[in-house]
């Protein structure tokens, strides 16, 4: 009967559609706290953390450093954190609760040690968020190791895997590493493993980029090597180094991101860009804000024969470090906010910008680039019609694609605690990105089941503006992803086939096959016809039960 949706979609194609404004941004409010780490966690709210440090929003007779910011009303609500989330990871669980990660020892008598700290924040109902907060004991929701600068990922039986951070304030380097990766919920009785990748690539492999692939297992990129882990047998497998000796975890950071799923065969292709071509053995009294970023992309196809072709070299647009990656439903890739020289993190480096006082980086990247994976090589990346901000989102800024389809984009603070005085001050703007589409008639996507199992068809009903044609259909599942320090953990693009009635009023879907290839959990369905790209809508992936999940879909073919 589902035949024909094993037809591609021709994922990647550029919008022809009209485009009234273009790409614009918009400042709309101000978040109160620096939005160091960002995730959408409901169709209305992103949830926002910041260190424990003097922000104007305040709660219980002290700053906040968690807040809820609305989508709609652009008004930030202040959370009663307990721990310091300086500095953390997160993503959600299979159940849909999103879990916060690690974090920094307190400065301050309002908050506790965050460094072991697992926060939980439940699936929020309310709209606002009224009631919805966040859960904290310290007794039993702990990790193993203190982590502070780790790396999460949903897996594919829907725990989260812990990767690597530190036990204590570094100035720089990754000077007093923990080497290990753990799970949440525990596995292996709550002890974790050693992993001498990352031993390997001290003394810069802070939040390395990890990205689960469609067969089970995880690739991970630290400093300048990379290696595919298989976490059901404990055991890594090195991969090509990237190319030219650029370094792309913290404190060099590049950006990252696992390129868009195809059906029928899910092909995962990896794509690394900007970071650093400074050598880890080079003391930070050496370095400057004016060393020049690195502009290259790297990319490889994770299959023997990708794998044995290695890393395939681009060039960015600009040197960029401390940039992000974001998944556009029509499945382009958004780079945005960082800077073109320096490095991460503040107050270390030598010779830092008389302007920027405490900034280890200058020159700030202000227009966003696209990446069109399967144009041709060399004319993937253009900033054609990009518009140029005048906000400098540098060191602890955030940015997410939005449920709206839109990019939220706020913090950066490349100071110890709260500076207005200099050029790169405290920064407590938002602003959005607003794709093409966001200002045309967009098709909308009614009646998708809430939750979806794996390998299962389905037919949703579909309003598609007049003069859209639809030749270009695309149904993009998405992860949504956690930002934090130029990388956006668990964010994930599939997309499934579909079929448009020839009435252009429903569409047959089939969701992805397993757990594997989409890790079950919560996700948004958009729908792109003709590059004009839908709202999305709320899923939840699976049976949404607590992990460990057991396998679920079929499996695919060798």
């Amino acid at each position: 009967m589902f035949s024909l949706l094993h037809l591609a979609l021709f994922p990647f194609l550029v919008s022809t559609a009209p485009s009234p404004q273009g790409w614009h941004f918009v400042q709309n409010g101000t978040t109160g706290i620096i939005a160091l780490e960002a995730i959408i966690v409901s169709p209305t709210l992103a949830l926002l953390f910041d260190r424990v440090q003097n922000d104007p929003l305040q709660i219980n007779g002290h700053p906040a450093w968690g807040a809820l910011w609305n989508l709609d009303t652009n008004i930030a609500t202040p959370l009663d954190v307990v721990s310091d989330t300086f500095c953390a990871s997160g993503g959600f669980l299979s159940n849909g609760t999103m879990v916060s990660i690690g974090g920094n020892v307190a400065e301050s008598p309002d908050a506790t040690d965050g460094r072991m700290m697992l926060r939980l924040f439940e699936p929020c109902i309310d709209a606002s968020g009224a009631g919805c907060t966040v859960i904290e004991d310290a007794q039993s929701l702990r990790l193993a190791a203190n982590r502070w600068y780790p790396s999460s990922l949903r897996i594919f039986d829907g725990s989260l895997m812990i990767v690597g951070g530190m036990h204590e304030l570094a100035s720089f380097y990754n000077t007093d590493p923990e080497n290990s990766i753990e799970f949440f919920p525990k596995k292996d009785n709550g002890i974790p493993r050693p992993s001498p990748f990352l031993e390997r690539t001290l003394p810069a492999n802070l939040f390395p980029r990890v990205f689960a692939l469609p067969d089970g297992k995880v690739f991970m990129v630290a400093n300048n090597q990379s290696m595919i882990y298989d976490i059901e047998t404990d055991t890594e497998t090195p991969l090509p180094d990237i190319p030219n000796g650029v370094r792309v975890t913290n404190p060099f950071d590049g950006t990252a991101t696992l390129l868009p799923l195809s059906p029928p065969h899910f092909t995962p292709e990896v794509l690394v860009c900007g970071g650093s071509n400074s050598s880890g053995t080079i003391p930070v009294e050496e370095l400057t804000s004016q060393d020049v970023a690195s502009d290259q992309c790297s990319r490889i196809t994770l299959t023997p024969e990708g794998i044995k072709r290695g890393w395939i070299v681009e060039k960015l647009l600009e040197p960029r470090i401390m940039s992000e990656m974001i998944l556009m439903p029509d499945g382009r890739v958004l780079i945005i906010s960082g800077a073109q020289t320096g490095y991460s993190g503040y107050g270390s480096v030598k010779d830092r910008s008389l302007l920027a006082e405490q900034s280890n980086s200058d020159h700030p990247a202000f227009t966003p680039t696209i990446y069109t994976p399967n144009a041709p090589l060399g004319s993937r990346l253009s900033n054609q019609g990009m518009p140029s901000t005048d906000i400098a989102r540098l060191y602890h800024s955030s940015v997410s694609l939005t449920p709206s389809g839109n990019i939220f984009i706020a913090g950066s603070n490349p100071n110890k605690g709260i500076v207005n005085s200099t050029i790169f001050h405290s920064e407590f703007r938002v602003e959005y990105l607003n794709p093409p589409y966001m200002s045309v008639a967009r098709p909308t996507l009614h009646n998708v089941p809430t939750t979806l199992p794996f390998n299962h068809p389905f037919t949703a009903t579909v309003e598609i503006p007049a003069g859209l044609r639809t030749e270009n259909v695309q149904v993009a599942l998405m992860d949504l992803g956690f930002s934090s320090h130029g990388f956006h953990s668990s964010s994930r693009l599939v997309f499934m086939n579909a079929i448009l009635a020839p009435n252009r009023e429903s569409i047959t879907i089939i969701s992805p096959p397993n757990n594997r290839v989409f890790p079950p959990g919560p996700a948004y369905v958009f729908l792109t016809v003709d590059g004009v790209t839908s709202t999305g809508v709320h899923v939840m992936v699976g049976d949404g039960k607590t992990p460990p999940v057991k396998n679920q879909g079929i499996q695919l073919p060798l």
